[in-house]
């Protein structure tokens, strides 16, 4: 391996990676934990068109990774760039949203204005997305990623726990104003438009990426066996749309389901605890997601957290006490870290370096869709349906969670045969496959 690839991991470099993860949870926290909530009490969607608000920008960000930032990433070589131009311009739109939303006279429109525009914020916003996966992959050697993101994970978790606690007290204005104060006032939107602009700092101390800064020495995955690992790639790609489209597709519902006077009756500070309760899972196992991936490899280490996230969809589907539902969120903090870490590490490694903008598309797409296209398709239409019918309202929730449930199976089922079967046969001595154990 070269000599730059051992001197860019430097400290400056892992401040940097950390405090824009920081900054980037802090937001994610304060927005988008509670927009669910505005879109539906507020402003009167349905819990169908509430998923809305994630599927459609996130349809657009992952057609904008694939079909434009990727190439134009691969092509150019460009990582950091593509940060701060993301960034930049999801600052702007960001408030253009707020002020297009407040303009617009009837409450339900306002919802559609808000996904609307979210929906074109993403196209630009996605840049980010595509030049920080291959920035990673970039800068670190295969068997430090997952460590890697793991430390960012648990990092950012801390930043998710003040944004969620600083956003639950600002949606209704301290308990002096109303629910849904926070956004319809512009605070939530200014704050994390300004905290995009800030993430920028750290960025400028980070190289530009590239691989022609850090092309392992010594690499004798040829031709063949390139094909072969992208073959691989495509099955692994698989596991991880059921894996994430199950674990995720309920989030946007879930902060509904916990609000329902006939179920848990929770407030916007006491949801903030039931979020934290995750993101405290977030920092322990971050902290811990490269050992295991170490000590189980990272294949494992995926099938693990899928376990983990069929703990926490049994739990939420079955719970009827408070207790219960926090403990559901530590083990969806534990599996999401696990499952991130492990799985962006094998697909770093399955990934050819020369397409890391174009295939790190692919692999956002199942993490980034699964926050809305599985909630849009599946569960809220579940919830709707089942409430159509004359359902008690908690039921109808918990059948969403029956259904994701399924979902993880699946993709755990698929992972399982890759891991213990199809990557062995492949034969673990060439590069392009060493580390997956």
């Amino acid at each position: 391996m070269n000599q730059v690839l051992q001197i860019l991991p430097s400290k400056r470099v892992l401040w940097g990676i950390g405090s824009f993860q920081a900054l980037a949870m802090f937001r994610r926290g304060l927005f988008y934990a509670y927009l669910s909530i505005y879109l539906r009490y507020f402003l009167g969607l349905s819990v169908t068109e509430t998923t809305l608000f994630a599927t459609l920008p996130m349809i657009f960000n992952v057609l904008s990774q694939t079909f434009i930032w990727g190439r134009f990433s691969d092509r150019r070589q460009l990582r950091r760039t593509l940060i701060l131009w993301g960034e930049a311009a999801g600052a702007a739109g960001t408030v253009l949203v707020w002020g297009a939303h407040v303009l617009t006279p009837a409450p339900r429109l306002s919802g559609y204005v808000i996904i609307l525009g979210l929906t074109i914020v993403e196209i630009f916003w996605s840049m980010s997305n595509i030049g920080w996966s291959a920035l990673i992959s970039d800068l670190f050697p295969d068997r430090k990623r997952n460590e890697v993101l793991g430390y960012l994970t648990s990092i950012g978790g801390l930043g998710r726990i003040v944004g969620i606690w600083i956003g639950g007290m600002l949606y209704d204005g301290l308990e002096l104003a109303y629910d849904g104060w926070g956004f319809y006032s512009g605070t939530l939107f200014f704050i994390a438009a300004g905290v995009m602009l800030v993430s920028m700092l750290p960025v400028f101390s980070l190289p530009e990426g590239g691989i022609q800064k850090n092309t392992a020495a010594g690499n004798d995955c040829d031709t063949s066996c390139q094909a072969d690992s992208v073959r691989l790639y495509w099955i692994f790609l698989a596991a991880m749309v059921f894996i994430n489209f199950g674990r995720n597709g309920v989030m946007i519902v879930q902060s509904q389901y916990l609000f329902l006077d006939s179920g848990f009756a929770v407030s916007s500070k006491l949801l903030s605890y039931i979020f934290n309760t995750e993101s405290a899972a977030l920092v322990i196992f971050g902290v811990l997601a490269g050992r295991i991936g170490r000590f189980m490899g990272n294949g494992r280490a995926v099938c693990l957290g899928a376990l983990l996230a069929i703990v926490y969809l049994l739990l939420y589907a079955t719970a009827r006490q408070l207790p219960l539902i926090f403990l559901a969120s530590f083990f969806r903090g534990a599996a999401e870290v696990i499952t991130l870490a492990a799985s962006y590490a094998l697909a770093s490694i399955l990934i050819p370096p020369e397409k890391r903008g174009r295939l790190f598309g692919y692999f956002n797409a199942t993490l980034f869709l699964s926050w809305g296209v599985a909630g849009t398709l599946i569960a809220g239409p579940i919830v709707d349906l089942l409430l159509y019918l004359g359902a008690d309202q908690g039921m109808a929730y918990r059948m969403a969670y029956i259904s994701g449930l399924v979902m993880v199976l699946t993709g755990l089922a698929i992972q399982m045969v890759l891991v213990y079967i199809l990557l062995p046969r492949a034969g673990v001595s060439r590069t392009a496959l060493r580390g997956y154990e």
